[in-house]
């Protein structure tokens, strides 16, 4: 007897946040390598924060990050995680 709960009518699961991401940046027509770079933070920002989804967190997880002794020793990072805060929050 087939089951009714598997049936075609399943809503589509949710877009991944990475996934937004790229779309947005190729919508803005930004280099491949930038998209990259962008992602490759954003993961870096999620990671630190033990996998929480950025809409869970606010200001204090982002200053936490931004001044993280690791995150302090790339000279770029500030110039860099501008644009990409923006994309998070």
């Amino acid at each position: 007897m087939a089951d009714s709960t598997h049936s075609s009518s399943k809503l589509p699961r949710p877009r991944k946040l990475l996934d937004q991401v790229r779309e947005a940046i190729r919508l803005k027509h930004y280099s491949y390598r930038t998209e990259q770079s962008y992602v490759r933070w954003i993961k870096r920002f999620i990671l630190f924060h033990g996998k929480r989804h950025p809409s869970d967190m606010s200001r204090p997880e982002i200053e936490a990050f931004l001044t993280h002794p690791a995150a302090k020793a790339r000279r770029h990072l500030p110039a860099v995680l501008t644009k990409e805060v923006a994309w998070i929050i």
